[in-house]
């Protein structure tokens, strides 16, 4: 997933009230981002961070510009939980190992009580199968990505939504999206959240598939890049 318009980088001040941040353009100019993160955003956030913001000049939003990528741990990481379906719907555009096959992808399909699934895939003669994606950015450990980063109950809501899926006989897959290209696995964090750690654990053991896929991330976009572990 490319962006739209050339990035500019500058050095984080601040992060506040979870969807803002200021930041020191390399210009001088201090301005105020978006930032479309809701999570705890841990290691990602500290004063100083080189960061790379999305220029726009749609008059429909209130500010001129968003955050995208911050450099931590000698990594890029894309911080925008809301680019990672589009990062996922590209790759299975383009054909993604396990999930390939489907004659028809559908984005944000309403089931359950009060859910959308990240997308519904339909094939003649197969399961359809229910896709949660799920942005990963944490990494407290080397090489070792952790969701979430903060307590989430709409996403235990999740995994149990999909195990519902499966015991009515339809294929559900959670997919992990770790939004850096640093780690080779993945782990659920139950310390952060013991409740979601118990939610996956049922989820799995009801027949719920986990994927995992790291990222290329660059100024110009970000895309999926390769299979990683979970566990």
């Amino acid at each position: 997933m490319r962006f739209a318009t050339p990035l500019v980088s500058g050095r984080l001040i601040r992060r506040y009230m979870r969807f803002l941040c200021d930041v020191e353009l390399e210009d001088g100019r201090v301005v105020k981002a978006h930032c479309p993160n809701p999570g705890s955003m841990m290691g990602l956030k500290d004063e100083g961070l080189r960061v790379w913001l999305e220029g726009n000049n749609d008059p429909r939003k209130k500010l001129d510009w968003g955050w995208r990528i911050v450099e931590a741990d000698g990594a890029l990481v894309g911080i925008d939980t809301g680019a990672a379906n589009g990062i996922v719907a590209e790759a299975l555009a383009s054909g993604l190992t396990d999930l390939d096959g489907y004659d028809t992808l559908r984005p944000e399909v309403k089931y359950r009580d009060k859910s959308r699934v990240d997308f519904l895939l339909s094939g003649a003669g197969r399961r359809d199968c229910y896709l949660e994606v799920k942005s990963v950015t944490l990494m407290r450990q080397s090489g070792l990505a952790e969701f979430p980063d903060s307590v989430t109950a709409r996403g235990a809501k999740h995994l149990g939504d999909l195990a519902a899926m499966v015991a009515e006989g339809h294929r559900a897959v959670l997919l992990f999206l770790i939004q850096r290209g640093d780690c080779d696995r993945v782990a659920v964090a139950a310390d952060i959240d013991p409740a979601y750690a118990a939610a996956f654990a049922a989820a799995t053991a009801a027949g719920v598939e986990v994927m995992c896929f790291d990222c290329d991330v660059t100024p110009e976009g970000v895309a999926l890049r390769r299979p990683v572990a979970f566990g």
